[in-house]
């Protein structure tokens, strides 16, 4: 398994394949020397947390991956165990009814 690059905005490695982050003069391509100033975009998992879970009504959720044709084959998503469900990046939860 190759070894992952460090993402911009943790400040270690939290997994032992993870490359850590390029240091100064290590590449001549990029010499950055303040990292302060550079933009820090988010990770993948950052992300995805700060997605809202999607509130459905009935016992299942319907994703087709979203934007038309550029999303996936439509797939049911089974909500009948409590907390949240997860297809890629968005999840849905049963809207509770007690």
């Amino acid at each position: 398994m190759p070894a992952v690059n460090q993402a911009p905005n943790f400040p270690t490695t939290w997994s032992t394949s993870q490359r850590p982050r390029p240091t100064p003069a290590e590449s001549p391509r990029f010499e950055q020397t303040i990292m302060e100033l550079q933009p820090a975009p988010l990770s993948a998992m950052q992300m995805i947390a700060e997605e809202p879970v999607r509130i459905v009504a009935g016992r299942k959720a319907v994703c087709d991956g979203g934007n038309g044709p550029l999303g996936h084959p439509k797939i049911f998503i089974n909500l009948d165990k409590p907390g949240p469900k997860a297809c890629g990046g968005l999840r849905y939860e049963q809207e509770h009814h007690h």
